[in-house]
Protein backbone atom coordinates (compact mmCIF):
# COMPACT_ATOMS: atom_id res chain seq x y z
CA UNK A 1 0.00 0.00 0.00
CA UNK A 2 1.22 3.42 -0.89
CA UNK A 3 -0.13 6.80 0.10
CA UNK A 4 -1.18 6.63 -3.96
CA UNK A 5 -3.59 3.85 -3.57
CA UNK A 6 -7.52 4.05 -4.41
CA UNK A 7 -8.92 2.33 -1.21
CA UNK A 8 -12.56 1.04 -1.71
CA UNK A 9 -13.79 0.31 1.63
CA UNK A 10 -17.03 -1.82 1.55
CA UNK A 11 -19.56 -0.79 4.60
CA UNK A 12 -18.17 2.25 6.12
CA UNK A 13 -20.81 3.29 8.10
CA UNK A 14 -20.87 -0.51 9.98
CA UNK A 15 -18.70 -0.85 13.25
CA UNK A 16 -15.91 -2.57 11.44
CA UNK A 17 -15.46 -0.43 8.53
CA UNK A 18 -15.61 3.36 9.99
CA UNK A 19 -12.51 1.43 12.07
CA UNK A 20 -10.75 0.76 8.99
CA UNK A 21 -11.55 4.35 7.89
CA UNK A 22 -10.08 5.52 10.73
CA UNK A 23 -6.98 3.41 10.54
CA UNK A 24 -6.33 4.15 6.90
CA UNK A 25 -6.81 8.00 7.64
CA UNK A 26 -4.73 7.87 10.62
CA UNK A 27 -1.87 5.92 8.43
CA UNK A 28 -1.84 8.89 5.83
CA UNK A 29 -4.34 6.87 3.30
CA UNK A 30 -6.33 10.34 1.24
CA UNK A 31 -7.34 8.39 -1.49
CA UNK A 32 -10.21 6.35 0.07
CA UNK A 33 -13.60 5.58 -1.70
CA UNK A 34 -16.89 5.22 -0.04
CA UNK A 35 -20.48 4.71 -0.93
CA UNK A 36 -23.80 4.44 1.21
CA UNK A 37 -26.25 1.79 1.04
CA UNK A 38 -28.63 4.34 -0.82
CA UNK A 39 -25.96 5.31 -3.31
CA UNK A 40 -24.70 1.87 -4.19
CA UNK A 41 -27.09 -1.34 -3.01
CA UNK A 42 -24.43 -4.40 -2.81
CA UNK A 43 -26.89 -6.65 -3.59
CA UNK A 44 -27.59 -5.19 -6.94
CA UNK A 45 -24.84 -6.87 -9.33
CA UNK A 46 -25.69 -3.99 -11.78
CA UNK A 47 -25.08 -1.39 -9.57
CA UNK A 48 -21.75 -2.71 -8.44
CA UNK A 49 -20.69 -3.73 -11.67
CA UNK A 50 -21.20 0.11 -12.83
CA UNK A 51 -19.08 1.30 -9.65
CA UNK A 52 -15.99 -0.99 -9.76
CA UNK A 53 -15.81 -0.23 -13.82
CA UNK A 54 -16.28 3.59 -12.82
CA UNK A 55 -13.59 3.52 -9.96
CA UNK A 56 -11.33 1.09 -10.44
CA UNK A 57 -9.88 0.43 -6.90
CA UNK A 58 -6.54 -0.59 -6.09
CA UNK A 59 -7.72 -2.34 -2.87
CA UNK A 60 -10.71 -3.34 -1.72
CA UNK A 61 -11.89 -4.04 2.50
CA UNK A 62 -15.34 -6.24 1.81
CA UNK A 63 -16.36 -5.29 5.55
CA UNK A 64 -20.22 -4.89 4.09
CA UNK A 65 -22.61 -7.33 5.89
CA UNK A 66 -26.18 -7.88 7.71
CA UNK A 67 -25.05 -8.74 11.04
CA UNK A 68 -27.36 -9.12 14.52
CA UNK A 69 -27.31 -11.20 17.26
CA UNK A 70 -29.02 -14.74 18.25
CA UNK A 71 -32.44 -13.51 18.06
CA UNK A 72 -31.67 -11.32 14.54
CA UNK A 73 -30.46 -14.48 13.23
CA UNK A 74 -32.98 -16.65 14.28
CA UNK A 75 -35.76 -13.71 13.30
CA UNK A 76 -34.42 -13.11 9.50
CA UNK A 77 -32.62 -16.25 8.67
CA UNK A 78 -33.03 -15.99 4.87
CA UNK A 79 -32.06 -12.11 4.83
CA UNK A 80 -28.84 -13.13 6.98
CA UNK A 81 -28.12 -15.75 3.89
CA UNK A 82 -29.64 -13.96 0.81
CA UNK A 83 -27.69 -10.51 1.65
CA UNK A 84 -24.69 -11.92 2.94
CA UNK A 85 -23.85 -14.15 -0.18
CA UNK A 86 -25.32 -11.57 -2.92
CA UNK A 87 -23.03 -8.69 -1.25
CA UNK A 88 -19.98 -10.87 -1.20
CA UNK A 89 -20.87 -12.54 -5.11
CA UNK A 90 -21.12 -9.11 -6.24
CA UNK A 91 -17.96 -7.20 -4.58
CA UNK A 92 -15.38 -10.07 -4.94
CA UNK A 93 -16.82 -10.96 -8.86
CA UNK A 94 -16.72 -7.34 -9.86
CA UNK A 95 -13.47 -6.45 -8.25
CA UNK A 96 -12.09 -9.14 -10.19
CA UNK A 97 -13.76 -8.13 -13.66
CA UNK A 98 -12.91 -4.59 -12.50
CA UNK A 99 -8.49 -5.64 -11.91
CA UNK A 100 -8.46 -5.27 -8.29
CA UNK A 101 -5.44 -7.24 -7.23
CA UNK A 102 -5.31 -7.16 -3.60
CA UNK A 103 -9.23 -7.70 -1.85
CA UNK A 104 -9.77 -8.46 2.28
CA UNK A 105 -12.63 -10.03 2.84
CA UNK A 106 -13.94 -9.65 6.72
CA UNK A 107 -15.50 -13.17 7.92
CA UNK A 108 -16.73 -14.27 11.69
CA UNK A 109 -16.14 -17.17 14.62
CA UNK A 110 -19.32 -18.74 13.54
CA UNK A 111 -18.08 -19.63 10.74
CA UNK A 112 -16.67 -22.76 12.97
CA UNK A 113 -18.67 -25.86 14.07
CA UNK A 114 -20.47 -25.35 17.40
CA UNK A 115 -18.43 -27.95 19.59
CA UNK A 116 -15.32 -27.47 17.93
CA UNK A 117 -11.91 -27.89 20.11
CA UNK A 118 -10.62 -24.79 21.94
CA UNK A 119 -9.46 -22.72 21.08
CA UNK A 120 -10.31 -22.61 17.41
CA UNK A 121 -7.89 -22.85 15.11
CA UNK A 122 -7.92 -22.00 11.10
CA UNK A 123 -7.79 -26.04 10.40
CA UNK A 124 -11.43 -26.31 12.15
CA UNK A 125 -13.15 -25.17 9.28
CA UNK A 126 -15.78 -27.67 7.81
CA UNK A 127 -14.50 -29.87 10.14
CA UNK A 128 -18.61 -29.99 12.28
CA UNK A 129 -22.06 -28.81 12.65
CA UNK A 130 -22.36 -25.41 12.88
CA UNK A 131 -24.57 -23.69 15.83
CA UNK A 132 -28.38 -23.45 14.09
CA UNK A 133 -28.77 -20.10 15.86
CA UNK A 134 -26.67 -18.56 13.18
CA UNK A 135 -25.80 -21.30 10.84
CA UNK A 136 -27.63 -19.13 7.29
CA UNK A 137 -25.00 -16.56 8.46
CA UNK A 138 -22.24 -18.49 8.98
CA UNK A 139 -22.85 -20.88 5.66
CA UNK A 140 -22.80 -17.11 3.75
CA UNK A 141 -19.55 -16.53 5.67
CA UNK A 142 -17.64 -19.37 4.51
CA UNK A 143 -18.72 -19.29 1.07
CA UNK A 144 -17.06 -15.51 1.05
CA UNK A 145 -13.37 -17.52 1.99
CA UNK A 146 -13.89 -20.40 -0.37
CA UNK A 147 -15.07 -17.15 -3.64
CA UNK A 148 -11.30 -15.70 -2.11
CA UNK A 149 -9.36 -18.83 -2.05
CA UNK A 150 -11.60 -20.04 -5.67
CA UNK A 151 -10.37 -16.84 -7.35
CA UNK A 152 -6.80 -16.94 -5.97
CA UNK A 153 -6.27 -20.62 -7.37
CA UNK A 154 -8.07 -19.62 -10.53
CA UNK A 155 -6.35 -15.98 -11.74
CA UNK A 156 -3.20 -15.69 -9.13
CA UNK A 157 -0.48 -16.99 -11.40
CA UNK A 158 -2.31 -15.35 -14.38
CA UNK A 159 -3.93 -12.10 -13.06
CA UNK A 160 -1.51 -11.71 -9.71
CA UNK A 161 -4.98 -11.96 -7.81
CA UNK A 162 -4.34 -12.06 -3.81
CA UNK A 163 -7.80 -11.53 -2.03
CA UNK A 164 -7.75 -12.51 1.68
CA UNK A 165 -9.65 -13.42 4.26
CA UNK A 166 -9.92 -12.66 8.16
CA UNK A 167 -11.78 -14.04 10.31
CA UNK A 168 -13.09 -11.89 13.88
CA UNK A 169 -13.96 -12.67 17.47
CA UNK A 170 -16.87 -11.23 19.07
CA UNK A 171 -16.28 -7.19 18.05
CA UNK A 172 -17.39 -3.87 20.41
CA UNK A 173 -16.76 -0.66 20.47
CA UNK A 174 -17.62 2.75 18.19
CA UNK A 175 -20.06 2.58 15.74
CA UNK A 176 -22.21 -0.43 16.95
CA UNK A 177 -25.60 -1.39 17.10
CA UNK A 178 -27.09 -0.69 20.14
CA UNK A 179 -30.82 -1.96 18.87
CA UNK A 180 -32.75 -3.27 21.55
CA UNK A 181 -33.29 -6.47 20.18
CA UNK A 182 -31.28 -6.72 17.10
CA UNK A 183 -27.74 -6.08 18.78
CA UNK A 184 -24.83 -8.15 19.88
CA UNK A 185 -24.30 -9.23 23.60
CA UNK A 186 -22.08 -6.21 24.61
CA UNK A 187 -24.02 -3.57 23.04
CA UNK A 188 -27.26 -5.11 24.08
CA UNK A 189 -26.12 -5.17 27.36
CA UNK A 190 -24.64 -1.24 27.65
CA UNK A 191 -28.15 -0.20 26.16
CA UNK A 192 -29.92 -2.52 29.04
CA UNK A 193 -27.71 -1.06 31.90
CA UNK A 194 -27.75 2.32 31.10
CA UNK A 195 -31.37 2.15 31.27
CA UNK A 196 -31.41 0.39 34.07
CA UNK A 197 -29.74 2.94 35.87
CA UNK A 198 -31.24 5.96 34.42
CA UNK A 199 -34.78 4.56 35.30
CA UNK A 200 -33.04 3.23 38.61
CA UNK A 201 -34.09 -0.04 38.17
CA UNK A 202 -32.84 -2.58 40.97
CA UNK A 203 -32.14 -5.88 38.51
CA UNK A 204 -31.44 -6.34 35.26
CA UNK A 205 -32.06 -10.21 33.39
CA UNK A 206 -29.69 -11.25 30.87
CA UNK A 207 -30.47 -13.87 28.13
CA UNK A 208 -29.57 -17.56 29.28
CA UNK A 209 -27.21 -19.45 31.93
CA UNK A 210 -24.35 -16.62 31.82
CA UNK A 211 -21.94 -19.57 31.40
CA UNK A 212 -21.42 -19.89 27.95
CA UNK A 213 -17.51 -18.28 27.57
CA UNK A 214 -16.54 -15.31 24.72
CA UNK A 215 -13.52 -13.59 23.24
CA UNK A 216 -14.13 -9.79 22.78
CA UNK A 217 -11.86 -7.70 20.55
CA UNK A 218 -12.24 -3.81 20.63
CA UNK A 219 -13.18 -3.02 17.15
CA UNK A 220 -10.40 -0.40 16.53
CA UNK A 221 -7.62 -3.58 17.19
CA UNK A 222 -9.92 -5.34 14.74
CA UNK A 223 -9.13 -2.82 11.92
CA UNK A 224 -5.46 -2.44 12.77
CA UNK A 225 -5.58 -6.28 11.92
CA UNK A 226 -6.79 -5.74 9.05
CA UNK A 227 -4.86 -3.40 7.43
CA UNK A 228 -1.85 -5.33 8.66
CA UNK A 229 -2.93 -8.44 6.96
CA UNK A 230 -4.07 -6.47 3.84
CA UNK A 231 -0.49 -5.27 3.48
CA UNK A 232 1.42 -8.31 4.34
CA UNK A 233 4.39 -9.39 1.18
CA UNK A 234 2.18 -12.01 -0.57
CA UNK A 235 5.87 -13.99 0.35
CA UNK A 236 5.03 -14.34 4.06
CA UNK A 237 0.99 -14.17 3.95
CA UNK A 238 1.35 -17.54 1.61
CA UNK A 239 4.24 -18.79 4.03
CA UNK A 240 1.70 -18.58 6.60
CA UNK A 241 -1.78 -19.92 5.12
CA UNK A 242 -2.78 -22.86 2.62
CA UNK A 243 -4.57 -22.16 -0.71
CA UNK A 244 -7.65 -23.58 0.58
CA UNK A 245 -7.47 -22.82 4.53
CA UNK A 246 -6.08 -19.30 3.64
CA UNK A 247 -8.33 -17.53 6.87
CA UNK A 248 -7.07 -15.95 9.16
CA UNK A 249 -8.17 -15.91 12.89
CA UNK A 250 -8.50 -12.33 14.70
CA UNK A 251 -8.60 -12.19 18.54
CA UNK A 252 -7.38 -11.18 21.81
CA UNK A 253 -6.38 -15.09 23.03
CA UNK A 254 -8.86 -14.84 26.31
CA UNK A 255 -12.18 -15.37 26.54
CA UNK A 256 -14.82 -14.98 29.36
CA UNK A 257 -18.30 -16.15 30.75
CA UNK A 258 -21.34 -14.42 29.81
CA UNK A 259 -21.72 -13.44 33.53
CA UNK A 260 -18.03 -11.55 33.61
CA UNK A 261 -18.91 -9.89 30.75
CA UNK A 262 -22.06 -8.30 32.34
CA UNK A 263 -20.87 -7.80 35.28
CA UNK A 264 -17.67 -6.01 33.68
CA UNK A 265 -20.34 -3.78 31.26
CA UNK A 266 -22.72 -3.09 34.60
CA UNK A 267 -19.26 -1.68 36.06
CA UNK A 268 -18.50 0.72 32.89
CA UNK A 269 -21.97 1.99 32.79
CA UNK A 270 -22.03 2.66 36.48
CA UNK A 271 -25.09 0.36 36.86
CA UNK A 272 -24.91 -1.05 40.99
CA UNK A 273 -27.70 -3.16 41.51
CA UNK A 274 -28.19 -7.23 40.76
CA UNK A 275 -27.93 -8.79 37.97
CA UNK A 276 -30.17 -12.24 37.49
CA UNK A 277 -30.07 -15.00 34.15
CA UNK A 278 -32.92 -16.34 32.30
CA UNK A 279 -31.84 -20.08 31.44
CA UNK A 280 -34.93 -20.47 29.66
CA UNK A 281 -33.75 -18.09 27.22
CA UNK A 282 -31.00 -19.43 24.24
CA UNK A 283 -26.96 -19.86 25.31
CA UNK A 284 -25.62 -20.38 21.80
CA UNK A 285 -22.37 -22.06 21.48
CA UNK A 286 -20.94 -23.04 24.53
CA UNK A 287 -17.28 -21.23 24.16
CA UNK A 288 -15.97 -19.58 21.79
CA UNK A 289 -12.21 -18.83 21.65
CA UNK A 290 -10.08 -18.07 18.56
CA UNK A 291 -6.53 -19.70 18.32
CA UNK A 292 -4.64 -16.14 16.99
CA UNK A 293 -1.46 -18.22 16.88
CA UNK A 294 -1.00 -17.57 13.06
CA UNK A 295 -1.80 -14.10 13.79
CA UNK A 296 0.36 -13.54 16.21
CA UNK A 297 3.46 -15.26 14.91
CA UNK A 298 3.34 -13.08 11.76
CA UNK A 299 3.79 -9.77 14.21
CA UNK A 300 0.26 -8.45 15.09
CA UNK A 301 -1.32 -8.57 18.72
CA UNK A 302 -4.37 -7.07 20.34
CA UNK A 303 -3.90 -3.71 22.40
CA UNK A 304 -6.61 -2.57 23.79
CA UNK A 305 -8.36 -4.25 27.00
CA UNK A 306 -11.57 -5.37 27.73
CA UNK A 307 -12.04 -2.73 30.45
CA UNK A 308 -10.67 0.37 28.40
CA UNK A 309 -12.65 -1.13 25.81
CA UNK A 310 -15.89 -0.99 27.26
CA UNK A 311 -15.17 2.75 28.96
CA UNK A 312 -14.67 3.50 25.28
CA UNK A 313 -17.66 1.86 23.79
CA UNK A 314 -19.96 3.89 26.63
CA UNK A 315 -18.11 6.80 25.64
CA UNK A 316 -19.31 5.98 22.34
CA UNK A 317 -23.00 5.10 23.07
CA UNK A 318 -23.55 8.21 25.36
CA UNK A 319 -22.09 10.43 22.27
CA UNK A 320 -24.43 8.99 20.17
CA UNK A 321 -27.63 8.42 22.25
Amino acid sequence: MTDQDKIYVAGHRGMVGSAIVRTLQQQGQTHIVTRTHAELDLCNQSAVRTFFEAERPDQVYLAAAKVGGIHANNTYPAEFIYQNLMMQANVIHQAWCAGVKRLLFLGSSCIYPKLVPQPMSESALLTGTLEPTNEPYAIAKIAGIKMCESYNRQYGASHGVDYRSVMPTNLYGPGDNYHPENSHVIPALIRRFHEAKTSKAPTVTIWGSGTPRREFLYVDDMAAASVFVMNLPKTIYDTHTQPMQSQINVGCGQDITIAEVAQAVAQAVGFAGSIDFDPGKPDGTPRKLMDSSRLNALGWHANVGLTQGLTLAYQDFLKNL
